[in-house]
């Protein structure tokens, strides 16, 4: 949220604020000074800051007053952050602090837990220990523990519930030892995977478009940065990419599709895909699917790209919910979106 008064900004902010305008060899010199807990505070809250007037800035830091009128607004950012911290810091340890702070919001491990996603935390949990797990849902807060828990598969939900019933007390090693585990594998993914590219953004927008638009805007795209274009046109997730689920995967789809949708997305399909799709129907319902599609005559295209945009959007959507995975465009690695 912007800063737009001076007299209800907080220490820290002021902090944030004094450590953006003394410029990066200055403020280098200062992060030097703070132990780990300090960094990351104010780090958090320079990544965050964002637009600051330079008339707030004047306010805060009189004595650098000429200095800042020319300056003109500042603007606290991840990167700008992280580059500050490149100065005075190691590789690792910078690496450590912005992979805190990209996280979910929090100053304890469990406040950043209870900020996590309820279906991204229980996908992670459910491959870790019952007795982890039992920890984790003791700590956070009851109304979250319920809702990660509902997406817990059943029999090991028991478990767990179970476990808790009987916990006694936990020990300070266990406790640290889970926190630990967490932080290193769980958040510091996490905050990676929150790091989105201006690419990517753009790549899902146009995966929105109908075919005639984003066919008009790449090939703008094309002409001002061919480099851009590409990248996007990599990362996008089209309908054709469809082709390249495994058989559990498009079964899955198929049962998630309404089928009149289903029946206008494959007729602008191409025959490798609707085979595909096809050979994941019984006999009967691939017979019926085509003879459906056959009497729909003509149909119009914005029709057909409005059900193709649909699929995909049900395939991702299917992919964040760990029921199937998909790959990306380029086939290199699996992704889930």
């Amino acid at each position: 949220m912007p800063l737009n008064d001076a007299n209800n900004i907080s220490g820290t902010q002021k902090a944030a604020v004094m450590m953006l305008a003394v410029g990066e060899d200055n403020a280098s010199r200062l992060f030097a000074l703070m132990d780990d807990e300090e960094i990351k505070e104010l780090s958090q809250v320079m990544a965050n800051l964002g637009n600051v007037s330079s008339q707030i800035v004047e306010k805060l830091i009189v004595e650098f007053a000429d200095r800042l009128s020319a300056t003109g607004s500042l603007v606290g950012s991840f990167e700008s952050t992280e580059r500050l911290l490149t100065k005075v810091l190691d590789k690792e340890r910078v690496q450590a602090i912005m992979d805190e702070i990209r996280g979910p919001a929090g100053r304890t491990m469990w406040d950043k837990l209870g900020n996590v996603n309820e279906v991204v935390l229980a996908n992670y949990l459910k491959n870790e220990y019952p007795q982890t797990v039992t920890v984790v849902l003791s700590k956070i807060r009851p109304e979250h523990a319920s809702r990660v828990l509902a997406n817990l598969p059943d029999a090991f939900a028991m478990e767990v519930i179970m476990r808790m019933l009987r916990m006694e007390s936990v020990q300070r090693e266990v406790l640290d030892d889970v926190e630990r585990t967490l932080r290193n594998e769980f958040m510091s993914n996490l905050a990676r995977t929150n790091r989105r590219d201006a690419h990517e953004v753009v790549a899902e927008i146009f995966n929105n478009l109908d075919r005639t638009t984003e066919a008009r805007f790449i090939a703008a795209l094309e002409e001002r940065n061919r480099d851009s274009a590409e990248r996007i046109k990599a990362l996008m997730f089209t309908f054709e990419d469809l082709g390249k689920l495994d058989s559990g995967a498009v079964q899955t789809l198929l049962r998630a599709v309404e089928k009149d949708k289903l029946a206008l997305a494959l007729k602008g399909a191409s025959e490798t895909l609707r085979e595909l799709f096809f050979s994941n129907m019984s006999e009967r319902a691939g017979k019926m699917m085509k003879e459906d599609m056959a009497a729909m005559g003509p149909v119009r295209l914005r029709d057909v790209d409005e059900a193709q945009v649909a699929m995909v959007a049900t395939a991702k959507d299917l992919a964040a919910k760990g029921e199937i995975i998909i790959a990306d465009s380029k086939g290199d690695d699996e992704l889930v979106y």
